[in-house]
């Protein structure tokens, strides 16, 4: 059965039993700080089962790539490590529960017309105090006691959150695997190869409370998954995973390419392996919008990358070979990700741009890690030092993993820490993108289980005249009143308040008594005259109601009372500017950078926006110029603006844009900028371009991981910021007692004329030298037949200490029998350089060989020529002693 149809399969079971398929999210979490990737099919439903938002079905089933890098060191060496895996899962939200998720399981694996195992080969693990489970699996599966292992270790809790025990289905592979009766591990949970888990059903029904105990949820959970690769490898009869078709088409071009047999040695089996792993995990991850950098999740990446071309070379490629592998895997999974087919040609620039980088300096880097390890062996260390590490690091490019990994082939370890200590002083760098942020915390209460109707006018009006209160809330908690100076949560059964959404902040505005005539009838003055309230922010509700926090400014409100809502309309006109113009933005930025960029995040606020977007390096100061050209362009060319409503697959078939990864109803809401742009939005926007007036870029730089940001104002914002500028021009051109216009030419002559004194100043500074060069050979001492001179002179560098030696060398009484010996102190060391002339060389008198011994004195060593030597000490407080040794070694 081919991996294709075990999704199909599996979707179409669950479906069957009500479930809502879920469609595969981005890599790259969205609204979960506490992530680097995706790591699991629940890692996209936090949100339903922590109470944020109410499912659209309680009953729930995915099919989601996720990635892992805890194990990257295994991969390859074992038969089911993976970075880049896919997790099958079912879940049920407050719904059912063991009983039906047991049963279910146990059918979807033994129906033949599903996946048909043969149920005598199937066991499963249980925690030793869940007897409901067992029974489930005793009395009605039937399975005998046998094949019920209870095991301390089947209970799963992240820390503080929803956890409960779970069960793991194992499969029996037969006695090919494994047949030893005196191997302890030989049993289903044990470390074997015989007995695969193939499906863990987790029973979420406690609460793991931040004092460590345990509470019964309020509703219990059922949170499941399987590993694709392992039924793969089961149904295609597979060694291992790698050995199906998830895999193999990889590993047949490969093959391909560098002209080694897979199965041939287990050396380059391990490479084969790699290689297929990581070149999936590269074009998942780079497909979904991730690019390889130095930090977050691009360190990952180019930390896979180089990995996979390590052992590529094993493989005898000494060339970019990976991008070539790219349309493997799109013929392998495009039929589930459309997205890695219709953005191969994205996927593979990036991964040929990266390798070409990284073979750059591979060569150098492995010969000089191949050396390191051989010094350390020599010197009968076990361990590679830090510093080491980390010029490898910091000058090749090689990420401390891979170090470790070729120190590991050798029988070495590499001082980590003190890899640690040489990074910190060397520079400050964001260790990880991930935030202090919980990953699960139940919540829930009241406000969750809120589902009065509230409907949201405010694409067509800003003001609701006679808005009734639907519910207040306080902490979570249902109040009946709010009176002046309180705070809480109003519902409103209609609102023309936007509540914060797809990067465009909430409306601000007010609540006030609805006046006599506003109000419906047999309600007039249910909110008191003097009533007042200050809308602060809108959110969104868990059932999807704008819940508005206000602050009462005078009177009391209550639950039933009829009030005027209004909308700031100045705020939102200015909103709605930045809100289309992003829409431009984007558009404008894959008119120039190419269609590889996606939107990575933005936020539209009344007086700036900012626009996050995937790209893989800085912007040109022209192209920068040439989106904001064409952005205003469209503005001025007045062109409408109008929105509707679509089926979500339509939708995307007249080409609308979708914010990769972000969930969409059947139904979507679509934003049409003319014939220019297209895109899936539930924001506010203008109706026509001309009302935006102007849009100015305001800044331009890199905010992480190949994910690039612009920020802009527009309207009477981006006036106010040319005004200034210019303000600023004029004030520069008075300086200059200039035209503005005339600046930058004043500006040229300036810096020309700065650049003429500054070579002035390094023609006095030569002239100044020879002077002084000629005035430190009254200090010069005979030693026999020999002009010894030793000086400690003022000097910055180690530059400027080789001129001024250039200098006495060049003046007439350096010529020969001269031996120059010059120390200088320069950052709390000490420097040394030294001349020996020819005539003396010649008598054996060594330049390098006598620096050696003085810098030895101030703690330092060095070197050189006979006739040409500079050194370095750590002890600047000796150089006189170092200097006045320089008598004794010519002695």
């Amino acid at each position: 059965m081919k991996g294709q149809e075990i999704r199909e399969k599996f979707l179409a079971f669950f479906e069957q039993k009500g479930h809502t398929i879920i469609p595969p999210a981005s890599l790259i979490p969205i609204d979960d700080p506490s992530l680097l990737w995706i790591n699991s099919g629940v890692a996209t439903l936090k949100k339903y089962f922590d109470g944020r938002e109410v499912p659209p079905n309680p009953r729930l089933v995915n099919v989601q790539k996720s990635i892992r890098t805890n194990d990257i060191e295994n991969v390859g060496k074992t038969a089911r490590h993976h970075t880049l895996f896919e997790m099958l899962g079912n879940f049920s939200i407050g719904d059912y529960f063991k009983r039906e998720a047991i049963l279910w399981a146990w059918e979807f694996l033994t129906e033949r017309r599903w996946i048909g195992f043969d149920p005598d080969r199937l066991s499963v693990t249980i925690h030793p105090e869940d007897d409901e489970a067992y029974e489930i699996w005793r009395r009605e599966i039937g399975l005998p006691d046998a094949r019920i292992i209870r095991l301390e270790g089947n209970f799963w809790d992240i820390g503080e959150g929803p956890s409960g025990p779970n069960s793991e289905i194992f499969y029996d592979r037969g006695p090919a695997y494994g047949d030893d009766p005196n191997d302890p591990e030989l049993y289903p949970g044990g470390e074997n190869e015989r007995y695969l888990e193939i499906w863990n059903l987790v029973f979420s029904q406690f609460n793991h409370n931040p004092d460590g105990t345990y509470t019964p949820l309020p509703s219990k959970n059922i949170d499941t998954g399987m590993g694709l690769e392992r039924m793969a490898s089961i149904l295609q009869d597979g060694e291992t995973n790698f050995d199906t078709d998830l895999f193999l088409p990889i590993i047949r071009l490969t093959e391909s390419l560098s002209g080694v047999q897979y199965r041939s040695a287990r050396e380059t089996d391990i490479a084969f392996r790699v290689v297929a792993d990581h070149i999936r995990a590269l074009a998942f991850a780079v497909g979904d919008g991730a690019l390889p950098s130095n930090e977050g999740r691009g360190y990952v990446l180019r930390r896979l990358l180089r990995r996979a071309v390590r052992y590529g070379r094993k493989l005898g490629f000494d060339r970019p070979f990976l991008y070539r592998l790219v349309p493997a895997v799109g013929e392998i999974m495009g039929a589930f990700y459309p997205e890695i087919p219709s953005r191969e040609a994205h996927i593979a620039d990036v991964v040929r741009r990266e390798e070409e980088r990284f073979y750059e300096r591979l060569d150098e880097g492995m010969r000089l890690i191949e050396e390191t390890i051989a010094k350390a062996k020599r010197e009968g260390r076990a361990m590679i030092t830090g510093e080491e590490a980390f010029v490898l690091y910091d000058t090749y490019g090689f990420p401390l993993d891979l170090t470790e990994d070729m120190a590991t082939e050798h029988g070495l370890a590499v001082d980590r820490e003190g890899f640690e200590q040489a990074m910190a002083k060397q520079r400050e760098r964001a260790r990880s993108a991930r935030g202090a942020v919980d990953s699960m915390q139940v919540q829930g209460g009241e406000l969750r289980d809120f589902v009065a109707e509230s409907r949201f006018v405010g694409y067509e009006r800003l003001i609701v005249p006679d808005a009734r209160v639907i519910g207040l809330f306080v902490d979570g908690r249902r109040v009946e009143s709010l009176a002046a100076g309180e705070e809480g949560l109003v519902f409103l059964d209609v609102t023309p308040f936007y509540a914060e959404s797809g990067g465009q902040i909430a409306d601000r505005g007010v609540l006030v008594a609805a006046s006599e005539g506003d109000a419906p009838e047999g309600v007039r003055g249910s909110a008191r005259d003097t009533f007042r309230a200050e809308v602060l922010d809108v959110t969104k509700a868990p059932h999807g109601q704008h819940a508005h926090r206000v602050r009462v400014v005078r009177g009391t409100l209550r639950v039933g009372d009829v009030v005027r809502a209004e909308v700031d309309a100045a705020d939102r006109a200015d909103v709605i500017k930045n809100h289309t113009a992003t829409h431009l933005l984007h558009q404008a930025l894959r008119d120039v950078l190419g269609p590889h960029v996606s939107q990575a995040g933005s936020l539209v606020a009344p007086d700036r926006l900012r626009f996050d977007f995937s790209h893989y390096g800085p912007l040109a100061p022209s192209e920068v110029e040439r989106i904001e050209r064409i952005v205003n362009e469209k503005i001025w060319q007045a062109i409408p603006v109008e929105w509707f409503y679509k089926p979500l697959d339509e939708a995307k078939a007249m080409g609308a844009m979708a914010l990769f990864g972000e969930k969409y109803g059947e139904i979507v809401r679509v934003v049409r900028v003319g014939d220019y742009s297209l895109e899936l939005c539930g924001g506010c926007h203008v109706t026509n371009t001309l009302e935006i007036g102007l849009f100015k870029i305001t800044g331009e730089s890199g905010i992480g991981a190949g994910v690039r940001r612009i920020e802009a104002v527009t309207g009477r914002y981006a006036y106010a910021y040319v005004t200034e500028l210019l303000k600023i021009l004029a004030a520069a051109a008075e300086s200059l007692k200039a035209q503005p216009v005339e600046v930058p030419a004043k500006l040229e002559g300036l810096k020309e004329m700065l650049r003429d004194k500054e070579r002035e100043n390094e023609r006095l500074k030569d002239k100044l030298a020879r002077y002084e060069a000629l005035e430190l050979w009254d200090q010069a001492r005979k030693i026999g037949e020999m002009t010894v001179l030793t000086a400690r002179v003022d000097v910055p560098d180690m530059d400027a200490l080789r001129k001024l030696l250039d200098e006495l060398k060049a003046s007439t009484t350096g010529q020969s029998g001269a031996v120059i010996v010059l120390g200088a102190e320069s950052g709390g060391r000490a420097l040394f350089a030294a001349s020996v002339s020819s005539d003396l060389v010649q008598k054996g008198i060594h330049a390098g060989q006598l620096l050696k011994k003085v810098a030895a004195i101030a703690g330092g060593s060095g070197g050189g020529r006979p006739e040409m030597a500079q050194a370095g000490g750590r002890h600047a407080e000796k150089l006189d002693e170092a200097l006045q040794a320089v008598f004794t070694f010519l002695g």
